[in-house]
């Protein structure tokens, strides 16, 4: 088994001392340490605020643009001060390097985003690796790939159902006038609905693909070999069900038609899903970890020699998710749906005594302009730090596999 990756280095670093000491030179010019987070916005920080400038394609660090500019623009990569790889305890590491880019896809990670359709303007997330490693030595890399894909995107999964339980609250299967471009679904998300058995098996190869990439990359630019590969996964910020305070409101469930109250009540609290929906979100959800799963054993079998770990971060919103209880969103850790009404910067936190056509015109404006209601369903800041806990304990577990769960006192388990 190889040794930790924390442990080569400072054993490294402790080896060029004893040179300098003597008089002598190491082998190769010691670099300074890094870690690098690659992939979508799970690991990027899209949620967590403070978002960095990013570097576009022409060299020009994007701050923000503006409410109204396209989203492709490099900014709303969404790289947040706050995301896990800024917030794990790791130890011996320098410097910490966040090229993830919210929406990521695995086409992202050795060509220009841009190059798809709505890719953002930033240069491949393997060129951007290599410039890291020209200048520090990488000992650890996060990867957070597989929620997007050219199958399905996270982000058109949960428009699907929320979208769907919106319709159904405000308007009756009838009035199809109220729907722009055409009625919009109003039954529950079933698992077909969100992605098929062979959706997955193609993004399990595509992304299997990507990373594949990643640790031939690594095994360039890494002069000393030392570094561990974490592939985490995902958690779902929504319950297996809602708390019983959410069931009902005016008498009215969300199996019947038109439900306003109990519709702004949910939108509230950062739910707005039908129940019905939830287990098939979570069968997603575990799907999605299937992917990084198969990354891991198929990528550690082709590498026998390669540091590759396994995160598993399906457990660790337990109790803390959206609309678990009864004072959601507050004490969660992700963040609620949150929606503009036009590119305004102000988020719509109550749909209550809105009709049917302010709902319309509200949701078009994520359609319009997604950067207005691109952080929702994602880790908070808070979510963000929990990641972070479960990140450290990855990188430095002699274990291949890591699970990371939240228990009822809110601590943080990982092992």
């Amino acid at each position: 088994m190889r040794r930790p990756a924390f442990l080569a280095a400072t054993l490294t670093a402790l080896a060029a001392g004893v040179v300098a000491v003597l008089g002598g030179s190491p082998a190769s010019a010691a670099l300074p340490t890094a870690a690098v987070a690659l992939g979508d916005s799970f690991v990027s920080g899209e949620g967590a605020g403070d978002y960095q400038p990013v570097t576009d394609l022409n060299g020009v660090a994007q701050s923000f643009p503006g409410w109204s500019a396209p989203n492709n623009n490099a900014y709303f990569c969404h790289r947040s001060a706050n995301a896990s790889i800024q917030q794990a305890a790791l130890p011996g590491i320098a410097a910490r390097f966040n090229l993830a880019c919210s929406g990521g896809q695995p086409h992202d990670i050795a060509a220009a985003s841009s190059a798809r359709a709505n890719g953002r303007t930033v240069a491949a997330q393997l060129d951007q690796l290599r410039a890291v490693g020209q200048t520090h030595d990488i000992d650890l890399v996060l990867v957070g790939l597989g929620s997007n894909n050219s199958q399905f995107t996270f982000g058109s999964v949960a428009e699907k159902c929320a979208n769907r339980f919106i319709a159904d609250a405000w308007t009756g299967w009838w009035e199809f006038w109220a729907y722009v471009n055409g009625p919009v679904e109003q039954a529950p998300c079933a698992t077909s609905d969100l992605a098929t058995d062979a959706q997955i098996a193609a993004a399990t190869q595509e992304t299997v693909a990507a990373v594949r990439q990643i640790v031939t990359t690594l095994r360039e630019i890494d002069p000393d070999g030392q570094h561990r590969i974490v592939l985490q996964d995902y958690t779902n910020p929504l319950p297996l069900d809602v708390a019983p305070r959410f069931y009902t409101e005016d008498g009215r469930a969300d199996d019947r038609d038109k439900f306003r109250d109990l519709g702004a009540e949910r939108y509230a609290a950062g739910c707005p899903i039908h129940r019905a929906s939830l287990a098939a979100g979570h069968w997603f959800s575990g799907g999605l970890g299937g992917i990084v799963r198969a990354g891991q054993s198929t990528l550690s079998a082709e590498f026998p020699g390669e540091d590759i770990v396994y995160l598993n971060v399906q457990r660790a919103f337990d109790g803390a998710r959206l609309c678990e209880f009864d004072a959601s969103p507050t004490g969660a850790l992700a963040t609620p749906i949150r929606l503009q009404d036009g590119p305004t910067g102000v988020p719509v936190t109550s749909l209550a005594g809105k009709d049917k056509i302010a709902i319309q015109r509200i949701a078009n404006a994520c359609a319009t302009y997604f950067q207005t209601c691109q952080e929702s369903w994602h880790p908070n800041v808070a979510g963000h730090q929990v990641l972070g806990q479960c990140l450290a304990a990855a990188a430095t577990s002699a274990n291949r596999t890591v699970s990371c769960a939240r228990q009822p006192d809110g601590r943080i388990v990982a092992g």
